[in-house]
């Protein structure tokens, strides 16, 4: 492939049903936002920019050193909320990657990031994630946990909230972060919402059904995803100790 060029985008918005101000909430002396643009920056492989629904969110990011990108509050989802700020930003096209790095995980370790970028590497790909093997019993069939089932050299082949694959073996917990051919996020937004998309309620099936390649980093943590004040609190105990 031609040469890696990457631009970081974390998407956030205000208006979370579980736990509003979601972004905004303090870990330790910084807005959970900010924790996970330290986490980007400190990956060190390409800028960083937070497309965001709100000035609030935007006055953060910007008050640490950072650039915040403005974007329609309405949009339906974070992927779109990504592509809007990519073109805000990067009118030129100088950049040939997105990585959409979720807003709510602050606990994120950043040498994930450049496992990512080596998955989208690989022939053929169009989009990168990652997953790690699923190591507590609970999870299997918790709906809340997206199974990735992966080829043998790394492809995923489909995305479920059920427990599978079934019979000996592991099984993968999604992680939700991606790394897109530009190209690729290009036409990913422009599609419709797939029929599996709707019934999964999860959007890369989207790209599944339209053709899209997604290669695959098995990574051995699964950072942790805020999206109650339970889940808070635990991001503060990991990160203020």
């Amino acid at each position: 492939m031609t040469q890696q060029k990457p631009l970081i985008v974390i998407p956030a918005r205000l208006a979370a049903s579980r736990l509003p101000n979601k972004p905004l909430a303090m870990i330790g002396d910084a807005p959970m936002i900010v924790h996970v643009w330290k986490r980007a920056i400190e990956a060190n492989i390409a800028p960083v920019i937070v497309a965001c629904d709100a000035q609030e969110i935007a006055d953060a990011i910007t008050k640490v050193g950072g650039v915040a990108i403005l974007t329609d509050p309405d949009l339906p989802s974070g992927s779109d909320r990504v592509w809007e700020a990519v073109k805000v930003y990067d009118p030129d096209e100088q950049y040939n990657v997105i990585v959409n790095l979720q807003g709510d995980l602050p606990t994120f370790k950043p040498n994930l990031l450049p496992l990512l970028m080596q998955a989208l590497a690989r022939p053929n790909a169009d989009i990168a994630t990652l997953v790690a093997p699923i190591v507590r019993d609970e999870e299997h069939d918790n709906p809340s946990v997206v199974k990735a089932v992966i080829s043998s050299s790394g492809t995923a082949l489909y995305f479920t909230r059920a427990a599978v694959p079934t019979g000996e073996g592991p099984r993968y917990h999604h992680i939700g972060v991606y790394a897109y051919m530009r190209s690729a996020l290009k036409k990913f937004v422009s599609l419709a919402p797939s029929e599996l998309e709707k019934r999964e309620k999860l959007e890369q099936l989207r790209a599944l059904e339209n053709g899209l390649h997604i290669e695959v980093a098995v990574v051995d943590t699964v950072p942790l995803g805020v999206d109650t004040p339970a889940d808070l609190e635990r991001a503060r105990e990991e990160l203020c100790q």
